[in-house]
């Protein structure tokens, strides 16, 4: 066997498995609760691995090894925010929106939970969150297919768009299909996948390049400002990587996990293995970033792209089949998050636009199709931004997760702490952060400078606070459902 057939067959193998999942979730599936948020359901394991392999997508193995190869540890700044903003997300949100979803109205997505805890009888803070939710993930979703598409070209020298159009359809197969809980249960393997693969490349790789003393001499030769955390940063550039946590408030496709946990008991074990496995996953990508360096230095070498540095050193440091599986590892960051923003898309398209505005009397098995079509028109759409493959992975992720940040991050916290925050509040603060993200990340002066997260977030916070002063009217229902969630809250803590 040749060296690709070998890793073509591992790949084969984990696309396998993928649909097997998705097959046996679609068996699983009976109606709407079920296809969006998987009955309520989840353990703590799968809500873990599944909530951190929907959220760190191709960027966790190509984006930030790629920024640590090509800028050093100045870089690592982004993975410090993330951990801190993912475990204050476990720690402010978990609890409280497992609890709130359910006894407002059982509400099943982000906007339906907002519409209900907020009593808004307009729908229009509905629609505006499913509209959020439908722009910013379509760009998110063309991300993930343009780190396909990537992997198939370093990995196998396949045409770009042919990999891209392999990886969209296992994706779009599976979860158009087995909906939610085929997300989650193909998480947990890629997270798995993932997390060994970022654990055995540092490990390995160190040796190979002559242990860490040897290792850190090569990237000194290179450039010893490469093993300095602040080196070449201004304040407001290391502010911009932390302010990156700020956004696991308001990511729809993350927090939906809290609402499918199976029980509020069940959050802090969720916490314990969701935050190990992210501190080692990031750990593990920024060492691979360094190896790289080391390597290529010692081989007196050049690295064509860097967001490929994953995959080329699993190729050169492992055996074929292992190899495969190291790219299977790219292949499960990429897929999980295409996924897992997939449903919530759809889920703001059926339940959030197409409900809402239309009001029609449809059966679960209807709702359920037309869920199914969303999926596949989003991914069409996604698929044709993603064709050029003119923008780089990290920079399409970031401008969405700063979207999804300062839209909901802002409104979803206040929800679950206010009693006083309004509807037209939470709709003005959500308006006025995704304008603000759409105009500072496209002004390179004001994104260059400072993270467009930032402004989005503040104004956010800003707007929904004193439009909410300014409009709030005493509600019994709404502080009967506060005081209700409060109190559950303290009896399964």
């Amino acid at each position: 066997m040749t060296n690709e057939i070998y890793q073509l067959l591992a790949i084969i193998i984990y696309m396998a498995a993928m649909v097997f999942i998705g097959w046996y979730a679609f068996r699983r599936t009976s109606n709407l609760t079920d296809y969006m948020l998987g009955g309520r359901s989840l353990g703590p394991a799968v809500t873990a691995l599944s909530a951190g392999a929907a959220d760190m997508s191709g960027w966790l193995l190509m984006g930030l090894p790629g920024a640590i190869y090509v800028s050093g540890l100045v870089e690592a700044w982004i993975a410090i925010g993330l951990t801190v903003g993912a475990y204050l997300n476990y720690v402010l949100v978990a609890p409280r929106l497992r609890v709130y979803t359910q006894v407002s109205n059982d509400s099943i997505t982000i906007p339906s939970y907002l519409e209900s805890r907020l009593k808004d009888k307009s729908r229009l803070l509905r629609i505006a969150s499913g509209i959020i939710i439908l722009i910013f993930f379509t760009f998110y979703v063309s991300s993930g297919m343009v780190a396909g598409g990537k992997f198939f070209l370093s990995s196998f020298g396949l045409n770009y768009h042919a990999g891209l159009l392999i990886v969209s359809a296992v994706v779009i197969f599976y979860t158009l299909f087995g909906g939610f809980l085929a997300v989650s249960y193909t998480d947990v393997v890629q997270g798995l996948i993932m997390f060994f693969a970022l654990l055995l490349i540092p490990i390995v790789g160190v040796f190979m390049t002559g242990g860490l003393s040897e290792t850190t001499t090569s990237i000194r030769e290179v450039n010893p400002q490469l093993l300095n955390f602040i080196s070449g940063a201004s304040f407001l550039g290391i502010l911009s990587a932390v302010a990156w946590g700020l956004g696991y408030f308001g990511q729809p496709h993350i927090i939906v996990r809290f609402m499918a946990i199976s029980s509020v008991k069940e959050v802090k074990s969720a916490r314990r293995i969701g935050i190990g496995w992210m501190f080692l996953s990031l750990f593990g990508a920024v060492v691979t970033g360094l190896i790289g360096v080391a390597y290529y230095q010692q081989n007196n070498a050049t690295l064509a792209d860097p967001e490929t540095v994953f995959i080329v050193l699993g190729q050169i440091i492992f055996h074929p089949f292992i190899a495969g599986i190291m790219l299977a590892a790219v292949l499960a960051a990429v897929m999980s998050t295409i996924s897992s923003q997939l449903i919530v898309t759809s889920s703001a398209l059926i339940e959030d636009l197409y409900k809402a505005v239309i009001k029609t009397d449809a059966s679960d098995k209807q709702y359920v199709f037309l869920g199914r079509m969303a999926v596949l028109v989003v991914s069409l759409i996604a698929m044709v931004l993603a064709w050029p493959n003119n923008e780089s992975i990290l920079k399409i992720v970031s401008f969405a997760w700063a979207g999804f940040g300062a839209s909901f991050g802002p409104v979803i916290l206040l929800s679950l702490y206010w009693r006083k925050i309004t509807a037209k509040g939470a709709l003005w603060g959500m308006v006025a952060g995704a304008i603000t993200v759409m105009i500072w990340g496209n002004v390179k002066a004001l994104s260059g400078n400072l993270y467009e997260i930032v402004p989005g977030f503040i104004i956010c916070w800003i707007v929904t606070y004193f439009v909410s002063l300014a409009t709030y009217r005493p509600n019994a229902e709404i502080d009967k459902e506060f005081t209700e969630a409060l109190n559950i809250l303290k009896k399964e803590s």
